[in-house]
């Protein structure tokens, strides 16, 4: 099996939830759409079932995940 990079979510201060691009177009997860939360815990499920990640792989290295990004966004931090 390939080396498989986790794959973010971040659940941000009101609750909301952000799926991952990837996630989203895998489940067809599209805008706008009402997802009961069983159906999503379900699809969530099929989803790492599908690319062998665990839970703990999906929310390991999430300090990298967010400094990638940020660089990526603003640039490298200046200490």
């Amino acid at each position: 099996m390939q080396d498989l990079k986790p794959i973010i979510a971040e659940i941000k201060a009101r609750g909301q939830l952000t799926i991952p691009k990837k996630i989203r177009e895998m489940g067809q997860l599209d805008k706008g759409r009402q997802l009961p939360l069983n159906e999503a815990r379900r699809e969530i499920k099929k989803i790492l079932r599908q690319t062998g990640l665990s839970v703990k792989d999906v929310l390991a290295g999430i300090s990298e995940e967010r400094e990638a990004l940020y660089e990526e966004t603003y640039g490298k931090k200046t200490s």
